[in-house]
């Protein structure tokens, strides 16, 4: 992009404020700002504007109702259960990480997937979805896995698998790619400036990760593999069941667009999206825009009448997936303190919000899909992410319900864990995916007279 092309674009987009700044730059620091000019999508921005001006209209949720539950029986698990391992021999089955944030909220420096959360072996998070992946590749057969970096920690993050040999895994089946960014706005509708050359970006949050699959070829990769089916997953979540053949099966078996995990709120106030049923199609509305009263609602047994919130565990089909990414998702915003430039050239951070940032969420993806499948699932097996530095969704929390699921895998089997007053096993416990990649596996390796006396860490 040449000056009078940038110029033409800020002055279309009411950016006059940066045309401005570009005329007090030298040659290099305009050189720069002008790449990132091009780099921007001023439609976007031009959407953005809109809902500053629109204000706080928020959804009409009044007449939601809950969305379907699928609760399936043994025999119903057993038959999805052969569906999925069969795509996942043949080749289909693909899996998703999004992992563009940082460590920051617990008190790390550098990319949460890079994390330690085994409870003996101090495996990173990245280490611990690596080895199911790879457990998976062993038993069933290739598995390619995307992984969504950021501009914050998508260097660190490549260098991280590098380093460590990609995990075990086959390097020209792991995928990296960058989630988009978009520019914060102030109140106004201009871009926000934190340099005299420098337009203060932040991510496109988690449904940017479909724009980014189209943008840097991951799609057009998936279709030479001939991958037909995705599973979805957060790094935080050391507890996911990747690709679980049943879900898997059961969204193939259903012809699904897409799929959603969903697991019963611990309380009405837990931050979890709920899925539910508006104007004829499934969806899922962020707890934030609930009422009290319908964050509240009973039912006729007195369970929650909005009882079951999404953990960002997905399953797509890939022609869904590229039409998503084709189309636009809404865009949310928030009113955020964002650190600006002033007109003497200096970088203020405001003690109050000044702008908004502006992000895509994937679940708002659900609507446009015909066929759509949520499965009910048990929290204690599935999720337990790590999010906060102290007390619930936390490091300690995670790495106690690892060891708890790894108990009911050893008590399954037969085998006594020793537990403590609180219900929790007196010794560590840790059980590597590619030893047993669940409880049936475990119990078929497990010698008779196998006991649990001090820490125990199966590692295969």
């Amino acid at each position: 992009m040449k000056i009078k092309e940038a110029k033409a674009v800020l002055e279309n987009s009411g950016q006059e404020q940066v045309i401005k700044a570009l005329a007090g730059l030298g040659t290099d620091a305009r050189e720069s700002l002008i790449e990132q000019i091009g780099s921007i999508d001023f439609a976007a921005v031009a959407r953005m504007k809109r809902l500053i001006e629109d204000g706080d209209r928020g959804q009409d949720l009044s007449g939601i109702e809950p969305a379907p539950v699928v609760k399936p029986t043994d025999e119903e698990r057993d038959a999805a259960r052969v569906i999925g391992e069969r795509a996942l021999a043949e080749g289909n089955v693909g899996v998703i990480l999004v992992a563009g944030g940082q460590g920051t909220r617990l008190g790390f420096d550098g990319p949460k997937g890079c994390f330690p959360i085994g409870p003996i072996t101090n495996k990173t998070l990245f280490e611990v979805h690596a080895r199911k992946i790879l457990a998976l590749e062993r038993k069933h057969g290739p598995v390619p896995f995307y992984v969504m970096t950021s501009s914050v920690n998508d260097a660190p993050t490549r260098s991280y698998f590098e380093n460590n040999k990609y995990l075990g895994l086959n390097p020209d089946r792991v995928m990296f790619f960058e989630q988009g960014m978009y520019p914060v706005l102030d109140s106004a509708g201009h871009v926000v400036m934190d340099r005299a050359d420098h337009i203060f970006m932040a991510p496109d949050g988690h449904g940017g990760v479909l724009k980014a699959l189209l943008n840097t070829g991951m799609i057009t990769d998936m279709e030479k593999r001939g991958v037909e089916t995705l599973f979805y997953f957060q790094v935080d979540n050391g507890l996911v069941e990747i690709a679980d053949p049943v879900f898997v099966g059961m969204h193939i078996d259903r012809s699904a667009q897409m799929s959603v995990k969903v697991c019963a709120k611990r309380d009405p106030d837990e931050g979890l999206g709920v899925t539910v049923v508006r104007d004829g199609r499934t969806a899922i509305v962020e707890y934030t825009e609930l009422t009290d009263e319908q964050k509240n609602e009973r039912g006729p047994a007195g369970e929650l009448k909005l009882l079951y919130g999404s953990v960002a565990i997905h399953v797509f089909s890939r022609t869904f997936l590229k039409h998503e990414a084709e189309a636009q998702l809404p865009l949310h915003r928030a009113h955020k303190k964002v650190p600006y430039c002033n007109e003497a050239g200096e970088t203020i951070k405001p003690s109050e919000p000044n702008a908004y940032k502006f992000e895509k969420f994937i679940f708002d993806a659900l609507p446009d899909a015909d066929n759509v499948l949520i499965l009910e699932f048990k929290r204690e097996d599935e999720f337990s992410p790590v999010k906060n530095a102290e007390g619930d969704d936390s490091p300690a929390t995670a790495k106690r319900d690892m060891m708890l699921k790894c108990a009911r895998w050893l008590e399954s089997a037969g085998v006594e864990v020793k537990k403590d007053a609180s219900g929790s096993p007196i010794n560590r416990i840790e059980i590597d995916p590619c030893y047993a990649i669940d409880a049936e596996e475990l119990a078929g390796k497990l010698e008779q007279g196998f006991a649990v006396s001090a820490d125990t860490n199966l590692s295969g």
